[in-house]
């Protein structure tokens, strides 16, 4: 599996995430004419040694509507983040903190590049988000920055001796979208390196580091965490529940059980990664009424998950498709075939099969 890893040992922003991919790319002097051919006003895409790269690519450019998609989801996650941090509605929200049009430019020229290297999976460390203060429009801030902090929850992330901002809200929202999962590098057999370097100056070289290489099928150690309760409702369980999976809970599933004098209950189990126990047991002690929670380690083997997007006459529909072992599935998403569906007077399955077509035609068309 054609798999790509996220070193943010040094955190991560958008010019040094794209900086690193174009080191991954066959011919980054075509890339990087191809980008400043667009004239963006105020906007250069070069790569400098040892230095910060910025991007250059936005509106115009011919690029795949999976690409634009792409685009228009990161930045969606940065509107919805300062909108939340300021208390605003997202068409109210001004980008000053991120610089709307080198934030654009980064962020388009990263998912371009993604789009080349035809990446699979992509893993990234835990994030080193700096420490200290930072100055923006609104102040001095601790770091990470609002919106930076916002968009990394439910990320593994650190701070440390390094004092500065390491990791940008583009850099955050990059990171968000991308990732499959955060921990350390898989066993790979490498095929490139790819290196972003940051402007600023710190004891540390200032640097992001891309692993790309092919990985065998996926495989992680996870933690079961379990309780038992018998004095909850079923609408307090589901509540439950829900907040588990916000707190990254990759499953939460009940099983009826007997308990104590013969009471009828319920196990709760959660099935999550190491560097999220501290998040489930703080969940399951807040919004269930246990007392104790049992942790056992074990194996969790999945098939690698992506979310793509087919055309059809009658609309866009969403699918995950799942692969590995020998196996692939697709499954299109149900809110999408439903809408469609009662909009044309059609079955689910009519709309699925439509979809089926769809999806084979653009494979034969690539």
């Amino acid at each position: 599996m054609r798999t790509l890893y996220i070193d943010c040992s040094m955190g991560a922003a958008g010019d040094m995430l794209t900086a690193a991919a174009l080191e991954l790319i066959p011919d980054p002097g075509a890339f990087i004419e191809k980008m400043n051919a667009i004239g963006i006003p105020g906007v250069h895409y070069e790569a400098v040694p040892a230095s910060k790269c910025g991007g250059s690519v936005v509106s115009g450019l011919d690029i795949p509507e999976e690409v634009k998609r792409d685009v228009l989801a990161v930045y969606g996650l940065i509107a919805d983040a300062e909108s939340r941090v300021h208390g605003q509605s997202v068409e109210l929200v001004h980008f000053h903190e991120v610089g709307a049009m080198d934030a654009v430019a980064d962020i388009t020229a990263f998912c371009l590049l993604m789009r080349m290297l035809q990446v699979e999976r992509v893993v990234a460390s835990p994030v080193h988000v700096g420490s200290g203060t930072v100055r923006c429009a609104h102040g001095v801030l601790p770091v990470p920055a609002p919106a930076t902090a916002q968009l990394l929850l439910g990320c593994p992330v650190y701070g440390g001796e390094i004092e500065g901002e390491l990791c940008t809200p583009t850099g955050a929202a990059l990171l968000k979208y991308f990732a499959d999962s955060f921990g350390p590098m898989p066993a790979m057999i490498a095929e490139g390196v790819g290196y972003g370097m940051g402007s600023r100056d710190f004891p540390r070289a200032n640097c992001l580091r891309l692993m790309l290489g092919k990985t065998g099928d996926a495989a992680e150690t996870a933690l079961e965490l379990s309780c038992n309760v018998d004095d909850m409702s079923a609408e307090a369980i589901a509540f439950a529940m829900d907040r588990l999976f916000e707190a990254g809970a990759r499953e939460v599933y009940t099983v009826p059980a007997g308990m104590k004098k013969s009471r009828p209950g319920t196990l709760l189990r959660v099935i999550c990664l190491p560097e999220q126990r501290e998040r489930i047991l703080r969940a399951l002690f807040r919004h269930t009424s246990t007392i104790g929670v049992r942790e056992a380690e074990t194996r969790r083997y999945v098939l690698e998950r992506t979310v793509g997007r087919v055309q059809t006459p009658l609309g866009d529909i969403r699918y995950k498709r799942s692969a590995g072992y020998g196996a692939e599935r697709i499954k299109y998403e149900y809110d999408d075939c439903a809408r469609i569906a009662a909009a044309n007077d059609l079955t689910l399955e009519e709309v699925r099969q439509l979809a089926d077509r769809a999806r084979r035609s653009e494979i034969h068309s690539v």
